[in-house]
Parts: structure tokens; C-alpha cells; sequence
């Protein structure tokens, strides 16, 4: 087992009332050398969120973060460093419209499947997550 670090990625419309719903999760493991996010821009439950996004900027954006984390030279210059550097600047705090929760730690054999468990727990919305209606 290794010890690995996680952060949710979060789209938060407007920054001064710190509302969010999570889109992605980064993950990095450093005795693995493993650092690798996964995303989902669902249009149909962002719009019921916010449409006040345009959602082609966001994806923009994440395309950007993910050059970055997989170290491709068109991420720029942050993408020549480390993989520890990258998750770092990934996950520092920020007040832009995405944002990482605080870093948590976690143990795995196998980050692959940390992060796809970590996504379905806190991104994914299945049929069987949605919420029950409470009948009287």
C-alpha cells in the first residue's frame, strides 16, 4: 500500500457565495509516480446548477489543468516540472471559477482505481444516487 493525495475539482459560478458543485477529481502518488485527473462537464446538471457559465470557457480550462498534470509542453511551462510541483499548483487555493477542495490523503495499491472510486463517490451521479422523494 501507498500513500496517495486527492483533491475534488470544483465549479464555483460566482466565487463571493462560495457555492460549488464538484467536476473532477486530481490525484497524485508520489511513490507510484502517478498524477492523473478525471472530469465530467454534465451540461444538463451544470445548467440546473448555474447558466450563468459558459461551460465551453470551463472545459477550456480543464483541458489546460489536464496538459498540465499528464506534463504535455502545450500545458506550458508549469507542465516541465515534477509531478509533486504540478499537483501542487493544480490544487493551490484559488478564486477562480474552479477550484480544488483541501488536499486529502488516502492508501492504494493502485491509484488507477483510487481515483475512479474516488470520482464515482464524490463527481459521478448515477440513477442510483439520485435523491428519494420523501412521501408523506
Amino acid at each position: 500500500m501507498e500513500i496517495y493525495e486527492y483533491a475534488i475539482i470544483r465549479l464555483v459560478p460566482k466565487v463571493e457565495r462560495e457555492e460549488f458543485i464538484n467536476i473532477g477529481v486530481v490525484i497524485f502518488c508520489k511513490r507510484k509516480n502517478y498524477l492523473a485527473m478525471k472530469y465530467s462537464l454534465d451540461r444538463k446538471r451544470l445548467h440546473a446548477f448555474t447558466n450563468q457559465v459558459n461551460l465551453q470557457e470551463v472545459a477550456n480550462y480543464l483541458e489546460s489543468w489536464e496538459r498540465i498534470i499528464n506534463g504535455d509542453p502545450g500545458g506550458g511551462i508549469i507542465a516541465l516540472e515534477a509531478p509533486s510541483y504540478r499537483f501542487r499548483w493544480v490544487t493551490a487555493p484559488k478564486s477562480t471559477i474552479i477550484q480544488c477542495s483541501k488536499v486529502h490523503p488516502g492508501l492504494t495499491a493502485q491509484p488507477e482505481k483510487a481515483l475512479e472510486k474516488i470520482f464515482n463517490e464524490y463527481v459521478s451521479i448515477s440513477n442510483n444516487d439520485k435523491p428519494k422523494r420523501k412521501t408523506s
